[in-house]
């Protein structure tokens, strides 16, 4: 599972602290490299790691929080031909904790966005909700 990808993204709204949004996503994937970038409203935090080690903690904190079944499920839903694409809640992860969240509209300060590139999504589930 080295061929693993991970990409992060989220918005930082001008009221928000990059550095509680850096740790919201580091309680969630460990110590990922990221990259801030301004936008027109804020700014755009980015991330991205290769590997199965980004997600060993991600593993760690579905099953903590039992929520393995709902995150099988949403993964499922996400996946496509070689990735994962799904939306958590930057607040809940700033807690270290995971809530699944849409698009647009459910959180106020917007979503992270995850997108795992793998050659075969459902090994990859199958993985992360074990």
């Amino acid at each position: 599972m080295d061929e693993i990808t991970v990409h992060v993204e989220t918005e930082i709204t001008p009221t928000e602290d990059e550095g509680k949004v850096k740790t919201a996503v580091a309680n969630l994937f460990g110590a990922i490299a990221t990259e801030t970038e301004a936008t027109l409203v804020g700014s755009m935090l980015t991330a991205e790691a290769q590997g199965r080690e980004p997600l060993e903690n991600f593993r760690n904190v579905l099953r903590r929080d039992r929520v393995r079944d709902a995150a099988r499920r949403i993964f499922y839903a996400g996946s496509r031909e070689k990735s994962i694409i799904f939306f958590l809640n930057k607040q809940v992860a700033f807690a270290g904790h995971v809530s699944f969240s849409q698009e647009t509209g459910e959180s106020p300060l917007g979503p992270i966005k995850v997108v795992i590139e793998y050659e075969n999504p459902r090994e990859l589930v199958v993985w992360l909700t074990t």
